[in-house]
């Protein structure tokens, strides 16, 4: 059979096994040891990438999968409901003209999602046995910019606008604050990722102690302590008045890290973070980026044509959401 002729339910599964296995050589033979339907690997690579273009498009045209929904937020330490939001980019490798090597492209990967309370921190509303995160996913090669209204859609479809806070987590990506604050006004906060910050003490620490890795590590948890307890102001003063001994190459460290806390300084109170109960690390979308886009792209050897990564970026986002986006893409396409 070629890519053209399948059933709605061959292509479904098409689809579907040349998005999870490893290869679109594995989707086929997954499809024929699951099913006993035999296909080539260029016919799943084909079915695959249609399906994802055909995704891309509905979402282009401001179509979301599946009927409104109101998720039911959970609530923060003050007993307000919050939303999360939270945008990251992964690099993919590109394949380009007779199969040369070429520059690789970022693959944005946003989500809006409700994660599971601190329960040291908030002790309302808590979830139910068995209540798991929520999330909806958006990815593909888009500029930032393009990313924007997909987001918010998928946002408006799950009520976001019902939860009493929005909080935003992200990296020092450039434009990422600016994205989020322009997309998503009602955000209270814009938290920059703790762990991203402190990798930046561990660097400075380092320089500080090039030849004794046990100082260097003890030196950043003591860092890093003050900065998760006291915030980034005090961090700062702290890394201003050291006492910096003369040793080769701590300057220009010492300044980048100056500068990057300085950009960053007023995404940094995370006592008063943590005391709303908020999170502060942006493990969520980190987790998306290696879920969503890397475990099928970023594969040892594996180089994309732009086109395909961004149709594949496409399935991998609407299989990794909720399930009914799954389902009602497909009822949609069936009726089609």
């Amino acid at each position: 059979m070629t890519a053209g002729r399948l059933s709605p339910a061959v292509e479904r599964l098409a689809t579907l096994c040349g998005a999870v296995a490893d290869s679109f050589e594995k989707g086929a033979e997954l499809l024929k040891e699951t099913t006993g339907v035999v296909l080539s690997a260029s016919t799943v690579q084909r079915t695959t990438e249609a399906t994802g273009e055909r995704i891309a498009e509905h979402l282009q045209k401001g179509r979301t999968f599946g009927g409104k929904v109101a998720w039911d937020w959970f609530r923060d330490a003050c007993g307000r409901t919050v939303g999360y939001i939270e945008i990251d980019a992964t690099g993919v490798r590109q394949q380009g003209p007779n199969g040369e090597a070429t520059d690789g492209r970022m693959a944005d990967v946003g989500m809006i999602f409700n994660p599971l309370p601190d329960r040291e921190r908030v002790f309302e509303g808590l979830p139910k046995p068995g209540e798991s995160m929520r999330a909806r996913y958006t990815s593909g090669l888009y500029p930032l910019a393009e990313m924007g209204p997909l987001l918010r859609r998928q946002g408006a479809q799950v009520g976001l606008g019902h939860a009493e806070v929005w909080v935003a987590i992200t990296d020092g990506g450039a434009g990422l604050e600016d994205f989020v604050r322009l997309n998503f006004p009602r955000v209270e906060a814009v938290i920059l990722d703790f762990y991203h910050a402190a990798e930046y003490l561990a660097k400075l620490a380092a320089a500080l102690h090039p030849t004794d890795e046990e100082a260097a590590l003890a030196q950043t948890t003591s860092w890093s302590r003050v900065l998760r307890d006291e915030g980034g102001e005090v961090m700062m003063r702290v890394l201003e008045e050291w006492e910096w001994p003369n040793r080769k190459g701590l300057p220009a460290v010492r300044a980048e890290v100056l500068g990057y806390f300085g950009n960053q300084v007023h995404r940094m109170d995370y006592p008063s973070y943590e005391a709303n109960g908020w999170y502060i690390g942006s493990g969520a979308v980190e987790s998306a980026c290696k879920t969503v886009v890397g475990q099928r792209l970023k594969g040892s050897g594996m180089r994309w044509s732009q086109e395909g990564a961004h149709a594949l970026c496409h399935v991998r986002a609407l299989y990794r959401s909720e399930h009914s986006q799954w389902t009602d893409f497909w009822r949609r396409s069936t009726a089609a």
